[in-house]
């Protein structure tokens, strides 16, 4: 019979209001942000949108050292692994259900609402009384108000960016055999490696950004396409963000000799979520530059 465990209860924790706030910040901040940008007006919307990335930060840094603490102190059990493994799954489900909704928006707008504005679905007259010069294609160079843009080709950075993704999936895998296997220089070696490579990638898709302001005159103001374009390439360079960060503190924690090859969830979750991060950046790829 085995033997039972005791399940620990961590006490009462400030850090769940503090991640709320901080999320409240940037959800204000960054939509006062977007509405001065292409209104023109100057406001407070960039200054809370900082606050509420400063806040987050102070969150992660708290709530990772209680966590940190509690497990080299012993007081986690298997039972309570299972419920982090748990946890982790549904939080990825519902990260999942979170790029589909925005996948499903660019959905609607390509495949239905822009053909009903030319006159799909026996709807002639719709064009022709809305936007009689409307053509139905994607992506949209031209808006209604006159504005134009070009679109962004697959080829180039984007291209590049997905070769480095794919790539920090790799070493990300091979980083987590090192541990599994107890080998710290592999382990220590692919893990750099794969935050050198997240790096890298929000290098380029910064690049990437000012070079479609710059030279293609795709922003915000673009329509459908620039707001699309910018919503899932950004929601994603956020995730990208989160998950170098996660990288960072499990190569500092593996510098100080935490985890072991029978104990080192923390580090499986990372690697999870670093995968998650690069099937949908493929996703993004494929429907958002390709297609």
């Amino acid at each position: 019979m085995a033997e039972q465990q005791n399940y620990y209860v961590p006490p009462s924790s400030i850090w769940p209001i503090v991640g709320a706030l901080g999320l409240g910040l940037i959800a204000w901040g960054a939509a006062h942000t977007v509405i001065e940008t292409t209104s023109d007006q100057q406001g407070w919307g960039s200054h809370v949108l900082f606050a509420g990335f400063g806040v987050i930060a102070v969150m992660l840094f708290g709530w990772f050292r209680d966590q940190i603490n509690e497990t080299m102190s012993g007081l986690h059990s298997d039972q309570l692994d299972n419920s982090y493994k748990q946890g982790m799954s549904w939080f990825i489900f519902s990260e999942v259900m979170f790029f589909a909704a925005f996948f499903g928006a660019l959905f609607y707008a390509r495949m239905i609402a822009v053909p009903w504005l030319d006159g799909a679905s026996n709807n002639v007259m719709t064009g022709e009384v809305l936007w009689p010069e409307f053509v139905a294609q994607w992506p949209l160079v031209e808006t209604p108000g006159g504005t134009t843009t070009q679109a962004m080709g697959w080829y180039g950075l984007p291209l590049i960016n997905t070769a480095i993704l794919i790539a920090s999936s790799v070493t990300c895998h091979f980083a987590h055999v090192g541990l599994e296997k107890n080998k710290r220089g592999q382990l220590a070696g692919m893990l750099s490696l794969t935050i050198i490579l997240g790096l890298v990638f929000l290098f380029l898709q910064g690049a990437e950004y000012i070079h479609a302001y710059e030279e293609l005159g795709l922003t915000l103001q673009s329509g459908v396409y620039g707001n699309t374009f910018y919503l899932l390439t950004g929601f994603h360079g956020m995730h990208v963000t989160l998950g170098t960060l996660m990288l960072i503190i499990m190569l500092l924690r593996v510098l100080k000799g935490h985890f072991t090859p029978q104990k080192h969830f923390a580090f499986q979750a990372t690697s999870w979520y670093w995968h998650f991060v690069d099937v949908v950046w493929i996703c993004l790829f494929v429907i958002v530059y390709v297609l």
